[in-house]
């Protein structure tokens, strides 16, 4: 089969044929992808600015969905043929944070990263991928495989959601960055009745593909923001750029008592200078947001709401390309044409 791999020791991204993986263990499943995602974490890998396995290539792609080639012996609910998402993430099970249902911070590095799909167990740049049964998900009639690619980016959307909530329809709120995260949040938003939105994006073009969604939002660039006269002060400001200085910037948008959730991920180095005398007087919140504990089940839930008046692919600026187009998804995704990528199988 084919696949798309990395090596960190060389920073090197190959389209490589090797054998359709076999399944070792009896809780397994493997997976036929159909569509599988181009993340802002991928690129990040590349660049050596997130966590991967140093010791062999790994093939990428931690967001994508497919239906079942086969089962584990132990695996007694899912069929040949069904329809499914695959989680990425996993912990050990057995320290105290997975058995405080926070796996994401999962202290045993060894046994919870081994299970961590595309950054170091294989992921579904391929046409077949390897999953535990825990991390399959069988998707529900209403949602296409197309849209089931997006399960994973929108399962840590409903995590942050959790964390900021409650967002009261009425808050004034800004989303940084129309990538496709800030798209997502846009959508999410919108469903849930919210008007009084702002996104700032400093590319023209992903403005512009926003605009498709047919929101209503305020759309603007960073420099329109901050040269507005009224000095707007949003109630909550939720980061989807991951860049440092925005992040900093924002700090001085959130109203007294607002909430800023840092949703995007930076680089490793990066840093921000506070005033802790402003948190203060503001009496504000800052929430981080990591992966996706225990959400897909939410996701797909939230996802059968949006259906395709949300989740069209035209709309979202998402573009599908071969996997063997693997050049022309980095090149797109730097200069900012396209939201997001997603190879297609």
């Amino acid at each position: 089969m084919e696949a798309v791999r990395f090596t960190l020791k060389t920073r090197k991204l190959e389209l490589v044929k090797i054998p359709v993986p076999k399944l070792l263990g009896e809780d397994e499943v493997l997976v036929k992808v159909a569509y599988s995602g181009f993340c802002g974490t991928d690129l990040h890998i590349m660049q050596g600015e997130y966590p991967v396995d140093h010791d062999k290539p790994v093939t990428l792609g931690h967001e994508y969905s497919g239906t079942v080639a086969e089962v584990g012996s132990s695996v007694h609910d899912l069929k040949k043929g069904d329809r499914v998402a695959v989680d990425p993430n996993d912990g050990c099970h057995c320290c105290n944070f997975c058995r405080s249902g926070a796996y994401h911070h999962c202290a045993d590095t060894g046994a919870g990263a081994q299970n961590k799909i595309g950054t170091f167990h294989d992921g579904g740049w391929a046409e077949y991928a390897v999953a535990l049964r825990r991390q399959v998900h069988k998707l529900p009639e209403s949602i296409t495989l197309k849209q089931a690619a997006l399960t994973e980016p929108i399962s840590c959307l409903t995590h942050g959601w959790d964390i900021v909530s409650p967002i009261n329809v009425g808050e004034r709120i800004l989303v940084l960055g129309a990538g496709i995260i800030g798209n997502l949040w846009a959508c999410a938003l919108h469903l849930q009745g919210h008007r009084k939105v702002t996104v700032s994006e400093p590319n023209p073009v992903r403005l512009e593909l926003l605009r498709q969604l047919d929101t209503g939002f305020d759309l603007v660039t960073p420099a329109e923001l901050y040269q507005r006269l009224d000095a707007p002060f949003y109630d909550v400001v939720v980061d989807c750029s991951g860049n440092a200085a925005a992040v900093e910037a924002s700090v001085n948008l959130v109203q007294k008592g607002g909430k800023l959730c840092c949703f995007g991920v930076a680089p490793t180095g990066a840093e921000i200078r506070l005033k802790p005398f402003d948190l203060y007087m503001k009496e504000m919140k800052i929430y981080g947001v990591r992966t996706n504990p225990y959400s897909f089940p939410k996701a797909l839930g939230l996802m059968e709401a949006m259906g395709d008046r949300y989740l069209n692919y035209d709309a979202l600026g998402v573009k599908t390309l071969s996997l063997g187009q693997y050049n022309e998804a980095i090149d797109i995704l730097k200069k900012g044409i396209v939201a997001k990528v997603v190879f297609e199988f």
